[in-house]
């Protein structure tokens, strides 16, 4: 089915097979394993959007290093099955890489300090030079989107899940930090993400267990959560949802299913028209509330374009499955009419994407390379946390 197939469907009904075929380009997956899943593999090669990587599907060395010969292999199943889809699109090859505790590209691959501290440096060429680094490193191992930078604003002492992977508590500051760390990325052919939206920094739980809540109302958040989206919105290709409750904006449903906040904050407000991504929809703090058919459908309704399902495969049929059922309703059905817009935007966002194939001698050349060892000497120097910077943004 080609690109230009896509209006046309609009006004005929699916057969079965397409519109389970259509319904895979809503979904990244993750899956378990240090091989491609043979079921992934068969889903990309009709059509799936993507793929996550995380920790276990990772081999290592007797050193504790990752194994480049393994992972390289593996991402080079998953852009190889991509390349049969029909759609003739690259396949979304994604990790959390941001540095900090969330990296799961540990040594031989650089360590990145938290961008706390890069933010209290308050250097924007030298986090570009650090966003730089991150692409080079992705797509050399085979990576073209990365679920960086945080554009969550850090007001809360008490928060367990972003703290110091914010860059800042002035929502200023992390706009232009993060606006660095993404330019640098995409400078070397990996697209970003901003998270999490509207909104992660002033929680008190983490939604990997539980269903924060956010009391703020409407001229909070635009004074201080929005303000990173509302400033990288031209810039950004994907923004993923918060599975947060702003029970001043929807008292019954977390944002990532929220009609309420997703079209009228991100896409009106803050003129996004790039990807909508869920947040995990295996997290504690979506999962707890509803069934993944029910948030499939109430995700589309407002606004989600692409589901990430991390790991269970049960949930990721079940999630597919409901997708499918909205593609095969009748034409005209407006849930029906959105999905299809919905991967319309995935289509827009693939094409920009190349299939980065990784080889080891590459990756290990890059991490030989005298940029990688000055950018090491720099951030292991001692001078981030003991030096103090004067901030280029004053």
């Amino acid at each position: 089915m080609k690109l230009a197939d896509l209006a046309s469907l609009q006004e005929r009904s699916l057969t079965d097979q397409e519109a389970a075929d259509l319904a895979l380009e809503l979904f990244v997956v993750g899956y378990e394993g240090t091989d491609l899943a043979p079921l992934v593999e068969d889903q990309l090669a009709r059509g799936l959007a993507g793929v996550i990587l995380f920790r276990r599907n990772l081999t290592f060395t007797s050193d504790g290093a990752i194994d480049l010969e393994a992972l390289a292999a593996h991402t080079r199943a998953i852009h190889t099955a991509a390349g049969r889809s029909p759609l003739g699109l690259p396949a979304v090859c994604s990790v959390d890489q941001e540095g900090g505790l969330v990296a799961r590209l540990r040594a031989p691959f650089t360590i990145l300090p938290p961008m706390r501290v890069l933010g209290d440096y308050g250097d924007e060429d030298l986090i570009h030079r650090v966003g730089r680094q991150l692409g080079r490193e992705c797509r050399a191992a085979g990576f073209n989107v990365d679920f960086a930078p945080v554009l969550d604003v850090d007001t809360n002492p008490a928060n367990p899940i972003i703290g110091n992977r914010s860059f800042s508590r002035d929502p200023h500051l992390v706009a232009r930090f993060a606006k660095a760390l993404l330019q640098g990325m995409e400078a070397e052919g990996v697209l970003g993400c901003g998270k999490h939206f509207p909104g992660h920094g002033d929680t008190d739980a983490d939604s990997h267990l539980a269903l924060p809540v956010l009391p703020h109302g409407l001229d909070r958040l635009r004074a201080v959560e929005l303000v990173p989206f509302r400033e990288l919105s031209p810039h950004l290709s994907l923004v993923m949802t918060a599975h947060v409750l702003f029970p001043a904006l929807d008292p019954c449903r977390p944002a990532t299913v929220s009609p309420d906040i997703l079209r009228p904050l991100l896409r009106d407000e803050c003129g996004y028209d790039g990807v909508i991504v869920s947040d995990d929809l295996e997290m504690a703090g979506i999962a707890k509330v509803l069934e993944p058919r029910a948030i499939v459908l109430a995700g589309l309704l407002a606004g989600v374009d692409l589901f990430l399902v991390c790991r269970r495969d049960d949930m990721r049929a079940e999630a597919i499955e409901a997708a499918g059922e909205v593609l095969r309703r009748p034409p005209g059905d407006p849930l029906r009419q959105t999905a299809l817009q919905a991967i319309g935007r995935v289509r827009k966002m693939r094409s920009h994407l190349t299939a980065p194939f990784a080889y080891a001698d590459d990756i290990r050349q890059l991490l030989a390379s005298s940029e990688t060892c000055d950018l090491r000497r720099v951030l292991g120097a001692g001078t981030l946390e003991t030096t103090e910077h004067k901030r280029t943004t004053t």
